[in-house]
């Protein structure tokens, strides 16, 4: 069913006391669950559903959409461990579930984690997959230092924050480059800081060159035309400074010259 897993625009088949039946392009039928009429729907009409299977394995309709749809990534958390493995909230009624053999590591309830749908072609059902790295793409040679990308924060070490990187490249933000809350599962506008040998790339939350003063400049003077004042100068600590501005200190003076 080549409707599973993803967005659809289907048309409405017929009605029966428990909802609508979609019609598939296979020939078959799905249904769309009553609570999710508007009771204002036609036979004919289409309407736009995300295809997955219920508690009982069989193919059913939503027109909720799923943090993540087949062969996505997305960052979920963990709601409950079973022994074959552990089931991830991924904003539907039923959770999504990793089975033990592709899960990374151990996951306990309330934590987060990085985890792709796929289609287990045993079962012909959605699961999730926590070894993210199989998915990746290795060649980084079409990056460039100070490109802008989109990252998704999935995970934090002690060196720093991992990040997705347009949905298929691993990155990494310095934690003493970071000057602004980051929690796991932000979605963020970062750049390019380097491509390393081994063809990773390091990350940074601020442009390079010029632009990195301009933006700058102008976040201190949009504060400066609410709070009218700033307690910063050259003698102020890093500390006070990255709370207020969320930049480095040598960011700031270099801002401040900028201003000048």
């Amino acid at each position: 069913m080549k409707e599973l897993g993803n967005i659809n625009s289907l048309l409405i088949n017929r009605f029966t006391a428990n909802g609508a039946y979609l019609a598939l392009h296979d020939g078959g039928e799905v249904l769309l669950p009553k609570s999710y009429l508007k009771g204002e729907e036609q036979v004919g009409e289409e309407i736009e559903v995300f295809v997955y299977t219920d508690s009982e394995d069989r193919p059913v309709a939503v027109t909720n959409r799923p943090l993540a749809l087949l062969d996505e990534f997305a960052v979920m958390e963990a709601r409950e461990n079973t022994k074959i493995g552990t089931f991830m909230d991924w904003g539907l009624p039923k959770d999504l579930f990793v089975p033990k053999a592709e899960a990374a590591k151990h996951m306990s309830p309330g934590e987060k984690f990085l985890v792709r749908v796929c289609l287990d072609h045993r079962t012909n059902r959605l699961i999730g997959v926590t070894k993210y790295e199989d998915f990746l793409i290795r060649d980084t040679q079409g990056f460039t230092e100070g490109q802008e990308v989109e990252i998704l924060v999935f995970e934090e070490t002690p060196l720093g924050y991992k990040a997705l990187i347009e949905g298929s490249f691993e990155g990494l933000l310095y934690k003493n480059e970071v000057f602004q809350p980051i929690e796991i599962g932000d979605k963020i506008r970062a750049f390019v800081k380097k491509r390393r040998d081994d063809g990773k790339l390091d990350l940074q939350l601020t442009p390079t060159g010029r632009v990195k003063y301009e933006e700058g400049a102008e976040k201190v003077l949009e504060m400066l035309k609410v709070r009218k004042s700033l307690p910063l100068h050259d003698k102020s600590s890093p500390e006070s400074i990255k709370q207020l501005l969320g930049m480095s200190k040598k960011h700031f003076k270099q801002v401040i010259g900028q201003l000048y």
